[in-house]
């Protein structure tokens, strides 16, 4: 069924709604009720009832309940790692080196913090979940004692995690991405997958202007105002913030009696990120059809894989690491091992509910047919010279609206191809426009996963850090609009 120019309400208000009321949570149900109100026929009981319906069919999907999951088991994770005195350990480690730098240079840790930060996001281009996850955890407690804002970490690890897995595509991101042109009869994708690296603007302007706004320490709009109130007052976040983790996440009382050793923290975080290519490997290994060698094939394998579940195993295979770590050290009994999963567990079933209710609004959003709605609405009207661009736009607003660049992907690839083949022009460009538009769109978006993530490893207020980022995410957003007009009319 067409719903037309409903389709796009749902999304918009809910988008709207969270901006306004800081109500993430209400935000998405007005959002999901309305969607399924519109679906039902403006009846409101069999809306209703469709929404809970909705709600429930999130866990028929075995990506999404994966990564809830993953979502409550990071928590776990976070308790044990402080539990240990491992983030202690960490931080001493790396004070002892910052106060050698800021000896030689007045406020140069500030900056190296935020550069090693970036580097890590980027290193860690094979998950965005374990990149701005690790960030997060990783440089909190550096960030909060150099008096950096929370809005600043969160940004930090949002703009070098999904840019970097789309820059760098051998890894989940790639393999769907590659599976998603072949479905549009391109036999060689990852030819044309890494020639559009070059034309996807977005992504690396998102990563240099991380590196800018670091070392010209010129911010601009309200991450300005964050970084004058950590300065004047030392608070981290705006009064009446609410950080995504709730401070037992953040600052749970570590194990008295025992030295502070960062391996405690390193090995657990190393065993989740160093898993992560090896259950991508592990998962897509008989779905490989032709190899001319094992490196051949592992490499096909990685492509293949299942992103949700390697990130799934990779949590748990680094909670179990860090429990048998402690176990040899003493520092945990069994009991104390389960009360302090459980624990975890139930301090980040906030961010698993948003998880559940970001999934539900793309569910209702691919229902209502958003996404083919907007394309759609431009095709017509289309020139090849201003067809990246406008694909771009489109893109973005697709993954605005529902929060996921992977289900913009898989709209938007299936319409701007065939677009690209209709108006002759450059089928390069129009991919990479595509991908960088739906990266764009889920920075811009609060009800991203991506987002929501960053902003819980950085223990900020959700809304805070969409704000914050949205004009970094615009002035980069504006000058791929214009780089890609230039291709269309001089290239």
């Amino acid at each position: 069924m067409d719903y037309g120019f409903l389709s796009v309400l749902p999304p918009i208000l809910a988008i709207v709604l969270a901006l306004r009321t800081k109500q993430v949570y209400i935000a998405l149900l007005f959002g999901i009720w309305f969607s399924w109100l519109i679906i039902e026929g403006w009846n409101p009981l069999e809306g209703t009832l469709a929404m809970i319906e909705g709600m429930v069919d999130v866990f028929q999907d075995k990506g999404s309940t994966r990564t809830i999951m993953f979502s409550a088991l990071v928590g776990a994770l976070l308790i044990f790692i402080q539990y240990s005195r491992g983030v202690e350990g960490f931080i001493n480690v790396l004070n002892k080196r910052l106060e050698k730098l800021e000896q030689k240079k007045d406020g140069y840790s500030r900056i190296m913090v935020q550069v090693l930060a970036t580097f890590t996001g980027i290193l860690l281009f094979v998950e965005t979940s374990i990149s701005s996850l690790t960030v997060g955890t990783l440089y909190r407690p550096i960030f909060d004692k150099l008096k950096i804002p929370r809005e600043k970490l969160a940004y930090i690890a949002d703009s070098s995690s999904a840019p970097s897995s789309i820059l760098i595509p051998f890894n989940a991101w790639g393999a769907f991405i590659m599976g998603l042109l072949l479905t549009q009869g391109i036999d060689k994708p990852l030819p044309l997958l890494l020639k559009s690296i070059g034309y996807n603007f977005y992504p690396l302007l998102a990563i240099i202007l991380v590196f800018v706004v670091i070392f010209s320490k010129k911010d601009f709009g309200p991450m300005k105002k964050a970084e004058q109130r950590t300065k004047e007052t030392g608070e981290l976040m705006n009064k009446g913030s609410k950080p995504m983790v709730s401070d037992e996440v953040t600052s749970f009382p570590p194990k008295e009696g025992i030295p502070a050793k960062a391996y405690n923290m390193i090995v657990p975080l190393l065993v989740m990120v160093c898993m992560m290519p090896i259950n991508l490997m592990y998962t897509g290994w008989n779905n490989v059809k032709e190899s001319t060698s094992f490196l051949n094939h592992a490499s096909q394998a990685i492509g293949e894989g299942s992103g949700s579940s390697s990130v799934l195993y990779a949590v748990i295979t680094a909670i179990l690491v860090a429990i048998v770590l402690y176990f040899i050290q003493g520092i945990l009994k069994p009991k104390e091992a389960v009360n302090i999963t459980l624990k975890g567990i139930s301090e980040l079933m906030p961010l698993a509910l948003l998880m559940l209710l970001a999934f539900a609004i793309g569910n209702a959003c691919k229902e209502l047919n958003t996404g083919v709605y907007v394309a759609n609405a431009t095709k017509d009207w289309l020139s090849p010279e201003l067809l990246p661009a406008v694909v771009f736009i489109i893109s973005s607003f697709i993954a605005f609206s529902t929060g996921t660049s992977w289900g913009t992907f898989a709209i938007m690839l299936a319409i701007s191809i065939p677009m690209a083949n209709i108006h002759g022009a450059d089928l390069t460009v129009v991919v990479a426009a595509t991908l960088g538009g739906g990266i764009f769109g889920d920075h811009c978006s609060p009800i991203s996963d991506t987002s929501i993530i960053s902003s819980m490893a950085s223990a900020s207020d959700h809304i805070d850090h969409v704000k914050t980022q949205l004009p970094y995410a615009l002035f980069g957003g504006l000058i791929t609009v214009i780089l890609y007009l230039l291709i269309g009319f001089f290239g």
